[in-house]
């Protein structure tokens, strides 16, 4: 696979075994309970609450995303480790309030399960808030793998959880299909040589180029992932 900007869309993928999904901003819209979490952490502090608007498109950045949009805090800031603690443990506490699979997730997960076509997450969250999310949302018994940010040594962009993933899915890497919303997410993809496809539902925000990142497509509604697939 080359990293072309210019991929044709359309062009079914053979062979594909399993479908693999980022989790905030792909699988799960998680950004209402990140927003949540931080807003609690700014009213703490004397600070109003911040749009939802303001919040969504740093909602797969996790904490150093949220903690620059909430609080103008960089990791380099003398309070920037209290600070992401404080963050997680509200987010923690507030794990599934609103987080809902996105709209079209279960009809497209009922359709690979139709067509035995194993499915997985691979994220960067933290296995200690993915693994209690998959199971409130009763998804963690059908996924054939959770590839957490703490599963493996390096978390994307790094192509360890993507070949995890596959490993646990009993496919090469040319037979997942990963699904992401953020540049990394397809970084790691092609660093793994496997397909991938950008979800534009997700948590893009203006400055991203997502037709430069070397997807094989973009989607803009999950059920459109079958178009790629063989039946």
């Amino acid at each position: 696979m080359t990293n072309n900007a210019t991929k044709q869309s359309g062009i079914k993928l053979v062979g594909i075994k399993a479908v693999l999904f980022d989790l905030d901003g792909t699988l799960v819209d998680t950004a209402p309970d990140l927003g949540y979490a931080l807003n609690l952490q700014r009213a703490r502090h004397g600070l109003a609450p911040l749009s939802d608007d303001l919040i969504r498109p740093q909602a797969s950045h996790g904490a150093r995303g949220l903690l620059a949009a909430g609080f103008d805090l960089t990791p380099e800031a003398p309070s920037f480790a209290r600070m992401r603690e404080e963050f997680l443990q509200l987010y923690a506490d507030n794990i599934c309030r609103h987080s809902r699979p996105f709209p079209g997730i279960l009809d497209l997960l009922a359709e690979l399960d139709a067509r035995q076509l194993k499915w997985g997450v691979v994220t960067n969250k933290p296995a200690c808030f993915t693994e209690p999310l998959m199971s409130i949302l009763e998804l963690a018994e059908r996924a054939a793998c959770i590839i957490s940010g703490d599963t493996c040594p390096h978390p994307k962009p790094h192509p360890a959880p993507m070949l995890a993933a596959a490993e646990l899915c009993g496919a090469t890497p040319a037979q997942c299909l990963y699904l992401g919303d953020a540049e990394r997410d397809i970084q790691a993809a092609n660093a793994a040589a496997m397909p991938s496809l950008v979800a534009a539902w997700g948590y893009l925000d203006a400055g991203d180029q997502p037709h430069t990142w070397g997807a094989h497509a973009q989607i803009r509604h999950p059920i459109d992932t079958l178009d790629y697939l063989p039946r």
